[in-house]
């Protein structure tokens, strides 16, 4: 299965998170039919978040990892683009509550070490990652 996703960042520096199933996540999903990887990253960001105007800029990483599939009851393997977004006005977002999405926050550099320790390990590899692309 092919996913994708971003690291978006405000006009203050800051990251965004969402939190779902009880783990601090970033956004991100299933590639649908025709679709490309970007306009999938751009269109799953927005749908779980709530964000307009969103700007793509570079890709950053693609990860993989495997979960089971309750639904459709076998091991899958997912491999997630992602990318560095923009937004050039401070948004809210709002959570996509039909993805378990409970929460969006906004964090400043120098408190993500509390979201990464709460995150998925591919997540805690993408943004020491990204940070050091991206500085």
């Amino acid at each position: 299965m092919i996913a994708a996703g971003g690291i978006v960042i405000n006009p203050k520096n800051e990251m965004l998170w969402i939190f779902r199933r009880g783990f601090w996540d970033l956004p991100k999903g299933k590639l649908e039919e025709g679709e490309s990887v970007e306009s999938c990253a751009l269109r799953e960001v927005a749908e779980e978040t709530g964000l307009v105007h969103l700007k793509l800029k570079d890709l950053i990483s693609i990860t993989h990892h495997t979960y089971f599939d309750n639904y459709l009851h076998q091991e899958v393997n997912k491999e997630t683009h992602w990318y560095w977004m923009t937004i050039e006005e401070e948004q809210t977002g709002n959570p996509q509550l039909e993805e378990d999405i409970e929460k969006i926050v906004w964090v400043k550099q120098e408190d993500l070490q509390y979201y990464l320790q709460n995150s998925y390990p591919t997540i805690q590899q993408l943004v020491p990652l990204f940070l050091s692309k991206k500085n």
